[in-house]
């Protein structure tokens, strides 16, 4: 008998301990990837899924929802309002609003920036029995053959196609688009010498460098990248003012609280210094780095401007 009191207290401080658990260790935290499994934003949302449910204390799952170039899984993010959806996005999120005539959320102002991942590079491939050692000497070949020849990308309005799109602008050249499902099926026209070029991620080529079957001509950031030194910039081959990269990072519908943005920044910090994660992410070839929520969002609304600028250099357009 004299030990019910204390027995209370006890029950007092659990149900009190429950009360004060985080949200996220309720929940069953979402991360949309706009595209099919296997595809580039696919592999690296699931290099840290684990990882960041560990430090929210929750179940951190990736959901892919691919269509129209990754704008209808984004379409569905926009409209969340459980506050446990993320998407992982790319470049391609900032180009849908100026490729697309018609989008269905706004890509600035229907999200908030979360958090940083990094930053990945492309590069411009060709065919090895195509004969080029060089861009140079793609550039002449192609140059020679107006409208003639193909490329490959992961599909319309994905980052791939713009990519390419905008290379053969600054480079005044004409190419045929095909277009794929992934970056993945985009490459392996490539290898197959089905199709005479693709600008691809450097995650889709990483394990091709030897293969005989393809040419690696040139990086599209404005550095060479760390992971291939030896690639000159497209710039540096001779397109002068060309320069394709892009960030990657999880936003969150506009709607996410202050609190639970600034939540998973802080947690997703924590993952990005794990050296685990750092080794994953560096494999395919993101270069991984960190930003306030602030920093982020800033980033999001001035690439959004950069992308009109490239779209429209680009000519590209989807009705």
């Amino acid at each position: 008998m004299q030990f019910r009191p204390f027995r209370s207290a006890a029950l007092a401080l659990v149900l009190a301990a429950a009360a004060a658990t985080p949200a996220f260790a309720q929940r069953v935290v979402r991360i949309v990837v706009p595209f099919g499994p296997g595809a580039v934003q696919d592999t690296i949302a699931r290099t840290f899924n684990a990882e960041l449910g560990q430090q929210l204390g929750a179940s951190v799952i990736v959901e892919n929802r691919p269509g129209a170039g990754g704008t209808v899984g984004t379409a569905q993010a926009a409209k969340a309002s459980d506050n446990n959806t993320l998407v992982l996005a790319a470049a391609s999120h900032t180009l849908a609003g100026h490729l697309y005539s018609k989008l269905p959320y706004d890509p600035v102002k229907d999200f908030v920036g979360v958090a940083y991942v990094g930053n990945t590079g492309y590069v411009i491939a060709a065919p090895g029995n195509l004969g080029v050692n060089s861009l140079a000497d793609y550039v002449k070949l192609v140059k020679a053959q107006p409208g003639r020849l193909n490329y490959a990308s992961a599909g319309n309005g994905s980052a791939t196609h713009l990519g390419m799109a905008y290379f053969l602008s600054r480079a005044g050249l004409d190419m045929q688009h095909v277009p794929m499902k992934s970056t993945g099926d985009a490459v392996n026209e490539v290898l197959a010498g089905r199709v005479q070029g693709v600008a691809s991620s450097l995650i889709g080529v990483m394990g091709f460098k030897q293969d005989p079957r393809i040419k690696i001509l040139a990086y599209t950031g404005a550095q060479r990248s760390k992971f291939m030194p030896e690639l000159p910039t497209v710039a540096e081959a001779g397109v002068a003012g060309y320069r394709f990269d892009s960030w990657i990072g999880l936003l969150a519908p506009a709607s996410l609280p202050k609190a639970e943005v600034e939540k998973i920044n802080a947690a997703m910090q924590k993952v990005l210094a794990l050296p685990a994660v750092q080794e994953r992410l560096a494999n395919l070839g993101v270069e991984p780095g960190t930003m306030s929520s602030d920093e982020f969002q800033a980033l999001l609304r001035s690439d959004y401007e950069q992308a009109g600028v490239l779209v429209k250099a680009s000519g590209a357009r989807i009705e």
